[in-house]
């Protein structure tokens, strides 16, 4: 699948996404020859309706103070994005919504199904961020893409090597035809099956999934690392690092329960704090 049109969720509570995750996110839309859309929220607040209660603790006016922090933060961050998009002469564009934070997982899974990719930088995954990026993994149908905000290498984005995260699952098939376009696109793709950290059920080889890579292109490198009583996803960032990956590919594992999302290990790692760049699909 070509990306054609990305789209970059922007943080405005209670902190804005940081200058270097924005021009990172647009590095990766001149990579793809993508144009990208941001999309940002002013918060709004569910103020209780006992009126005393609320004169007492003073709610309305904390309210007031974080909603406008929030429409600031909005102003500053679409700024930036349109100064950096226009510079780069990408095609773009933002969009800003305004409602209350229960209801940001919805509305961006929403926009993300109309989309090609969905871009998310940050540093730590505070509890709504993390809901709305489970929500898109598993709602939108469509990949995802986190990396940390704060750049971790002073060289732009770039795909020069690409790792593939490989146990012959059903996740891991559809991250890597989601993906085709990257892998495409990079100068090497190195694919890494972690072994003795569980039973992976198959009876295919490694060797037929460079066998189809190659029908579309792609030469691969097939590695296995022995997980030594190491988690996966502690593997595979010590792997990331070692070969020094600009992407990691991979299956999210997963599934809801009410409303919450139960992660498996290796995706619930890589969302806490990802180490580069990592590629998401469901």
């Amino acid at each position: 699948m070509a990306f054609k049109e990305l789209l970059l969720h922007l943080s405005s509570y209670p902190e804005a996404t940081p200058m270097s995750g924005l021009e990172q996110a647009l590095e990766l839309a001149e990579v793809l020859g993508a144009r990208i859309s941001a999309l940002t929220f002013e918060v709004d607040f569910y103020i209780p309706t006992n009126t005393l209660a609320n004169a007492v603790a003073g709610i309305p006016a904390m309210f007031a103070e974080d909603r406008a922090k929030s429409r600031d933060n909005v102003r500053d961050v679409i700024n930036a994005f349109e100064v950096e998009a226009t510079k780069r002469a990408l095609v773009h564009r933002h969009v800003i919504e305004r409602g209350l934070i229960a209801q940001f997982p919805i509305i961006v899974t929403e926009y993300s199904r109309l989309h090609d990719l969905t871009l998310f930088p940050w540093d730590e995954l505070p509890g709504m961020q993390r809901n709305i990026a489970e929500s898109v993994i598993f709602g939108s149908g469509r990949p995802v893409l986190v990396f940390p905000a704060t750049r971790r290498r002073t060289s732009p984005v770039r795909l020069d090597v690409v790792g593939v995260a490989w146990d012959f699952s059903r996740p891991a098939a559809r991250a890597v035809a989601d993906a085709m376009s990257i892998l495409q696109r990079a100068k090497k793709v190195r694919v890494v099956t972690v072994v003795n950290e569980r039973t992976i059920e198959t009876r295919r080889s490694g060797p037929e999934l460079a066998r189809h890579l190659a029908a579309h292109g792609v030469e691969v490198i097939l590695d296995e690392e022995d997980a030594g009583g190491r988690s996966i996803g502690n593997v595979l960032e010590e792997y990331s690092a070692a070969y020094n990956l600009d992407v990691l590919v991979m299956g999210a594992f997963g599934h809801s329960r009410v409303r919450d999302f139960i992660l498996g290990g290796a995706t619930k790692r890589m969302l806490a704090d990802p180490p580069l760049p990592v590629f998401l699909s469901h």
